[in-house]
Order: structure tokens, then C-alpha cells, then sequence
């Protein structure tokens, strides 16, 4: 640490180093001047690529100019960024937290296994850092750019507590904290804890020809309009090929007002507790119910400093 700063924090994501989403949280961390920035994030979109590593061949790094952080674009995945970050390979230390984020779009429920941003989080909890994943529940036609800065404030308290509490041998190293921001962040209703719901947006294919293959996806997982990947050359694709796109189908909602996804919709900013690819409760009932109350514990203080 230097001085009075609270700790080092690596930042990545998934929707790429550019966003808009992680340099206002860059900033905003900047901004308090409490801690030391490390940011490693991937060159590009990423989104909903989940927990997938590069392992059959190197990645590229390439530092970028970001004011009060050092900063290096990956050609690899958020979970191959995380890993690298934290790896001693990349920057000289090892970062006292892992933040991921912020993504544009909620992550609750079932979609948390296919977010690349918990992912960067997961990632360093499996190599026992303290992470948290941040998502901003963009809302097309409603949200704009300043939404995120409004989000990374409301959620540097939640980083700052953190921060903090590792310090102590109380803390809970068998879990790491998913936080999604509320659409309407200006008028959130508070902070809560929330366990991880069953929501998903049911998605089903269509076949499409090489003419309108190119078009925009018609409300994705983030409730954005995305651009398909200019990677992707159809002309190489031959008469012989069949072509088939993602489309939406509808959508399962949770009936439990303790979900993530439900306190969510209700204006709450949600903090859930995951571990691994289960949420923290399931894990916690196999380690005795001193864990699972050691877990609440540490988040109801947390959140009671921010009340």
C-alpha cells in the first residue's frame, strides 16, 4: 500500500477495455484517490463467452494509456485477463481485490453462468483473491453513458468495505460477491442482499441467409442492440451451409422476492454471494451452517456501514 490508499484493485470485464462501463469505474476509483489501479482487460467484446481460457496458444498484452491506472489490453478472455493480472507475470504484485465490470446489462439469475464478467470475478476467486462482479441493468431507450459513472459510485462503498474487511481472518474466502446496479440508479431503494435466482431469457435459433445474417440481434441477453462480429466472413461460407442465429424466445421470471433478478427490478442495488458455478448457499450447506452464517455475517455489516 502507499500512504493512506486502501489496497491495490485489478479492474477488468467482458464488453472490452473501451467500454464505457469500465473506464467510469476506472475513473471513479481514480477519482478517491484510495487506491492503487491495475487494469487488464480484453481488446474487444467478450460478452457471454463465460469461463472460457486460451490454452492452446499465447495471448497478446499491449499496455494502453488509462489516467491513474496501468493498463494492458489481452487478446485472451475476461477469465484469461483476471488470471494474468493476478499472476505476477503481468504487473509486480498481486492485487488485493478483483473487480469485474461494469458490464452493460444486468447479470442475475441463470445468466451468471454465461457472463464473462462474473467470470473475471470467479476466476480470481478460484486463486483465492477477493473479487466482486459489477453490472449496470442498461435498459435501451432509457439509460445513457452517465449511468455507469452513477453506478461506480454507488458502488465504491460496496469496494471500499470490502477492501477493509479482507483484512480480517473473519472474512469469508469461500465465496465472492456479484452487485447489479438497478436501471434507475439515481432512485435505488438501498442495498440488499440476494441469493442467486433462477431467472433466464429463453433463447431459441432461426435460420437466416447470408443476406440478413448480418443484422443487428433483436434483444440479446443485455437488452442491447449488438452488432453481429465482423469476424465472422460469410462470404466464405458455401451454398452448402446452413445458417442459424440466436433469437429470443421469451423469458422465465423468479417468484421469489429474494432473488437477485426480482430485488433488482424492485430498484435494490442486489449484492448475491456466489461460489464456483453454484450460488454461495448451496456451496455453504456442505461446509456446516458456521460458514453460511459466517458468509451473512460479513455481508449484512458491510451493508450496514453503507446504510
Amino acid at each position: 500500500m502507499e500512504g493512506r490508499k486502501l489496497g491495490t484493485i485489478l479492474i477488468t470485464n467482458d464488453d472490452g477495455i473501451d467500454a464505457p462501463g469500465l473506464r467510469a469505474l476506472v475513473q471513479s476509483l481514480v477519482a478517491t484517490n484510495l487506491f492503487n489501479l491495475q487494469v487488464c482487460a480484453p481488446e474487444g467484446e467478450k460478452s457471454a463467452v463465460s469461463h472460457s481460457i486460451t490454452w492452446l496458444h499465447p495471448i497478446a498484452a499491449r499496455q494502453v494509456n488509462i489516467d491513474g491506472a496501468t493498463s494492458f489490453a489481452v487478446s485472451g478472455t475476461p477469465a484469461d485477463c483476471a488470471s494474468l493480472g493476478i499472476s505476477k507475470t503481468l504487473f509486480p504484485t498481486v492485487p488485493d481485490l478483483v473487480v469485474s465490470g461494469i458490464n452493460k446489462g444486468s447479470n442475475c439469475g441463470y445468466h451468471i453462468v454465461y457472463s464473462g464478467t462474473v467470470a473475471g470475478a470467479r476466476e480470481a476467486f478460484f486463486n483465492d483473491i477477493p473479487s466482486i462482479s459489477i453490472s449496470y441493468d442498461w435498459v435501451n431507450g432509457e439509460s445513457n453513458l452517465n449511468d455507469f459513472t452513477l453506478a461506480a459510485q454507488v458502488c465504491l462503498p460496496v469496494i471500499s468495505a470490502v477492501l477493509v474487511e479482507t483484512k480480517n481472518p473473519s472474512y469469508p474466502r469461500k465465496c465472492f460477491l456479484n452487485v447489479d446496479v438497478p436501471n434507475n440508479v439515481t432512485s435505488h431503494k438501498g442495498y440488499r442482499l440476494t441469493k442467486q435466482g433462477k431467472s433466464i431469457i429463453k433463447m431459441g435459433w432461426r435460420q437466416v441467409t447470408t443476406e440478413t445474417a448480418g443484422q443487428k440481434m433483436s434483444s440479446d441477453m443485455t437488452n442491447t442492440d449488438t452488432e453481429r462480429p465482423t469476424n465472422f466472413d460469410l462470404s466464405s461460407v458455401s451454398p452448402e451451409h446452413l445458417l442459424f442465429t440466436r433469437e429470443v424466445r421469451g423469458s422465465v421470471l423468479d417468484d421469489d422476492d429474494t432473488t437477485d433478478y426480482r430485488c433488482l427490478k424492485e430498484g435494490y442495488i442486489t449484492v448475491t454471494p456466489l461460489a464456483a458455478l453454484s450460488h454461495a448457499e448451496f456451496m455453504c450447506c456442505f461446509d456446516g451452517s458456521i460458514l453460511l452464517a459466517s458468509v451473512a455475517a460479513f455481508a449484512y455489516t458491510f451493508l450496514a456501514i453503507l446504510l
